[in-house]
């Protein structure tokens, strides 16, 4: 089997592991928001989130690492990962994307478009750990990718230092509806 395929397959279990036990316990007889129609709370939302960026930055540092040779290139990492992004999407109505924080524009598909990329974007350029939202029944995350001086021949064409530079990727996912957000330090959108 392909690396990429066989990497691809690795990252889609193990999300799928993340996120089945991400659920409440269901030996517990108190039924509970999350147990009557699947979706998350606020917080919940925020660890699932802040578990699939960690779980996607470090498979993206790996496979850069492991996968791509410049001698023998067949697919850039970050692309490879949107195959995945689209399964989650699928399967999880799990949306994600890559962004464009301080870096050339290599896709103009990663280029901030919403409020909330845009505020994002100015977020993780100034250093902070994440942004999020709550919009209506959707909680959006936007957490930094860092890329280090051997992704800048990429990244930043005409650079005049191999400092570290952002990307960054958001991540969206439902809300339990029946959630009272300002509990979870949020003020609905």
């Amino acid at each position: 089997m392909k690396p990429r395929l066989l990497l691809g397959l690795f990252f889609l279990t193990v999300v799928a592991l993340a996120i089945a036990g991400a659920q409440d316990d269901p030996s517990t007889n108190a039924p509970s928001s999350n147990q009557t129609n699947g979706l998350p709370d606020a917080s919940e939302a925020r660890m699932r989130a802040k578990m699939l960026h960690e779980l996607v930055r470090g498979t993206l540092q790996i496979m850069h690492r492991d996968f791509f040779d410049e001698e023998n290139a067949h697919a850039i990492p970050s692309a490879s990962l949107e195959d995945v992004f689209h399964e989650m999407a699928e399967g999880y109505d799990v949306r994600m994307k890559w962004l464009v924080v301080n870096t050339d524009v290599v896709n103009i598909d990663h280029v901030a478009k919403t409020e909330f990329e845009k505020s994002a974007v100015q977020s993780l350029a100034a250093g902070k750990p994440y942004a999020e939202r709550i919009d209506g029944d959707q909680y959006s995350y936007a957490g930094p990718i860092r890329l280090g001086s051997q992704c800048l021949k990429c990244h930043v064409k005409r650079r005049n230092s191999n400092e570290d530079r952002t990307a960054g990727l958001i991540i969206t996912m439902p809300l339990n509806p029946r959630q009272d957000r300002t509990d979870a330090g949020f003020t609905p959108e």
